[in-house]
């Protein structure tokens, strides 16, 4: 079954739009103490994205002279956009063999004569599309921002409009989804790790090389080469939530070239896959606990008196549609896979609680269409069949970039810390530690701290009551990176940015726009 996502959702009007928020409401406020934009400290300016690096490091490494000279093709696209694709190398170590394409976007500056440069954004994932992020960029960045910058979306290799890994059918990926999350018995286990191998083995045998260059590092190599082609001497950088990652491993590849750089909901880079994986599942169970605690403040909650009364109900519902699932919509039945994933997804934002206790209503009266659609809207299905690959690049990224998943058979041990972190989905998150333990591809990086030695500032944000990215992996980010600012948001939701704190808003789009870097950290 899917892991959790750190990316924001997209989709189209005629789906359920669900962005990356993980909203929790839970805590109370005035954990910090408010600092706006006039009591920052006095700033320093940042490199423009215009200036050339402050050493003799712009040229790129031999072999890859080809892929940085290249000339970006940019047509008319969408509306008053343009599209382009470029190529990069399959594999760094073989500059001159294989190479695959790059989709991008551009969305011109709104202003010539208040350009700064290009901002290339991701929206995090791993397999969430630049490209759709890009397009949307009116959504989800300040006018200043829009007029000050060509906003750069692109789509990372193997995801979406780029040359795409592809794993499963589309009924195979439903039979994954659908699969149980926490199995019970050796056979279900078995089972389980079946579907796994199956999954990794399509990928290379319907990817091939593909599927073995996917990792995160490769990514952040390839920004260098559009950074290059969009003719900025300096990389100027947006990245939410995973794409938090993504530009830090950029950082830390090529410091002198980073220019004002963003990292909003950020992951902490040293912790293992164990560590993430309580992290969040203890969000999750606070995510949860908040939902049913409004769903109790309301009055009369069909979950319960209590809060503790609605989540034990939520489990026993997960339990019996694991032992029989119920119809869901057309043929399709809403298994356990899908019911959980079904609640997650409105877990992301408490202005879609109301969706949840409506699909649960429903399917508490033997009804699983509502709460399968929103199942469908978090794995990116439509009603005929999968509407991108977000979900097979999600496995083939995240399999590529930790070394350190278990055998299945092992996880029963860990489950007892697993729900004391959470005991709604803790034995879930546990079994989610040997979702890479069948990949058939070597795994290569080891977790550990990035710090971008001699890299401009580069502003970090965290938020409070933020389970997917929880402040502390924040906090852990900026205090790493030689150059790391931390931008501390008192409030709900996954990512600071756009999210109703002026204060915030101003400190990002003074630092993208004009250079202005605070000294020291900023509370918000």
């Amino acid at each position: 079954m899917p892991s959790p996502k750190t990316t924001r959702i997209y989709r189209s009007a005629a789906t359920i739009a669900l962005p990356v928020v993980l909203a929790l409401t839970a805590t109370g406020c005035g954990m910090f103490d408010q600092t706006g934009p006039e009591a920052l400290p006095s700033p320093t300016l940042s490199p423009s994205p215009m200036e050339p690096p402050s050493d003799d490091e712009s040229a790129p490494t031999p072999g890859l002279e080809r892929y940085y000279a290249q000339q970006a093709s940019w047509e008319s696209c969408r509306e008053a956009m343009l599209c382009s694709t470029i190529e990069v190398p399959l594999d760094y170590a073989d500059p001159g063999g294989d190479t695959i394409e790059l989709s991008l976007i551009k969305v011109p500056a709104g202003s010539k004569r208040q350009r700064v440069g290009s901002l290339l954004v991701n929206p995090g994932g791993p397999g969430g599309s630049g490209v759709e992020y890009a397009a949307r960029a009116s959504s989800y960045f300040g006018t200043e921002i829009l007029q000050a910058f060509d906003i750069i979306g692109f789509d990372p290799r193997g995801v979406g409009e780029s040359t795409p890994v592809q794993c499963l059918s589309d009924d195979e990926l439903d039979e994954f989804v659908a699969a149980d999350p926490d199995p019970e018995t050796a056979a279900e286990i078995a089972a389980g790790d079946e579907l796994l191998a199956e999954f990794g083995e399509g990928c290379v045998e319907e990817s091939g090389e593909l599927a073995a260059h996917m990792s995160t590092v490769e990514a952040a190599r390839d920004m260098d080469i559009i950074r290059a082609v969009v003719g900025d001497r300096r990389l100027s950088y947006f990245g939410a939530s995973y794409g938090t990652f993504l530009g830090a491993t950029y950082a830390d590849l090529f410091p002198q070239r980073v220019g004002r750089m963003v990292l909003d909901g950020a992951i902490d880079p040293s912790l293992s896959n164990k560590e993430m994986s309580l992290v969040q599942a203890k969000g999750f169970e606070t995510a949860l606990r908040a939902y049913v605690g409004y769903c109790v403040d309301t009055g009369d909650c069909f979950l319960g008196a209590t809060v503790d009364q609605g989540t034990q109900r939520i489990r026993a519902f997960l339990d019996q549609v694991d032992a029989e699932p119920i119809a869901g919509s057309g043929d399709r039945r809403l298994t356990v896979g899908n019911a959980v994933l079904g609640i997650w997804a409105p877990l992301y934002n408490e202005g879609y609680w109301p969706l949840l206790s409506s699909a649960l209503k429903a399917a508490f009266e033997g009804n699983g269409a509502a709460l399968l659609a929103l199942s469908d809207a978090y794995t990116s299905r439509g009603p005929n069949g999968y509407l991108d690959n977000s979900l097979e690049a999600l496995y083939a990224v995240n399999c590529l970039d930790h070394d350190d998943s278990i055998p299945a058979e092992q996880v029963p041990a860990l489950i007892p810390e697993f729900e004391r972190a959470s005991p709604t989905f803790g034995a879930i998150f546990a079994f989610g530690l040997s979702s890479c333990s069948q990949w058939p591809v070597d795994t290569g990086r080891v977790p550990g701290a990035i710090t971008a030695e001699g890299a401009a500032p580069i502003l970090v944000i965290g938020t409070s009551r933020d389970p997917a990215t929880p402040l502390e992996w924040a906090e852990a980010l900026a205090d790493q990176l030689d150059s790391g600012v931390l931008v501390r948001r008192d409030g709900d939701g996954h990512t600071g940015y756009h999210a109703g704190n002026t204060c915030v808003d101003d400190v990002v789009e003074s630092y993208l726009v004009s250079g202005k870097t605070p000294k020291g950290q900023v509370s918000c």
